[in-house]
């Protein structure tokens, strides 16, 4: 049993340590440390076009390298980060964003967790008032009525 909880946590160590390595190689980085982080920061929202769901900044993927070389270039040239986001948004569609902005042709995609959300809830009210179940008071019976009850009930009991 020992054995088995120290292999999970030697595991789990492995797990944290691998997620924090990155796929940046030394000769890739920038001399400037500001231009640098400036990179990193872009490449974390740029999404790998080989694995899909890594940034490039994660990824080992050439086109991954190629596109963080590309970005650093275009920051060297004096780019802003919107530029270069930009530049690479026209060049390969907004698929290269890990998250997508906020336009007339994302609407639907950043909507529809709204949508989803209103329609569950409303939903949920409609279902819970439809439970409900009024009580109807009801006035007591009076001595007539009371008399024509034991009249059915001695008549049905023949």
């Amino acid at each position: 049993m020992r054995r088995y909880f120290s292999a999970a946590v030697l595991g789990l160590a492995l797990c944290f340590a691998a997620s924090g390595a990155r796929a940046v190689a030394p000769d890739e980085m920038l001399a400037n440390p500001a231009l640098e982080k400036r990179a990193r920061t872009i490449s974390a929202e740029l999404r790998c076009m080989v694995c899909q769901n890594e940034s490039i900044d994660d990824s080992n993927a050439d086109l991954a390298k190629d596109l963080r070389l590309l970005v650093r270039e275009r920051l060297v040239a004096g780019d802003t980060d919107e530029q270069v986001l930009d530049f690479l948004v026209a060049r390969y569609g907004e698929f290269v964003l890990l998250k997508p902005r906020l336009q007339m042709s994302t609407i639907l995609l950043w909507g529809f967790p709204i949508g989803a959300l209103v329609i569950g809830g409303t939903a949920i009210v409609i279902a819970i008032r439809r439970r409900r179940v009024t009580s109807v008071e009801t006035a007591p019976l009076s001595e007539s009525e009371k008399n024509q009850l034991k009249k059915l009930f001695t008549a049905s009991g023949d």
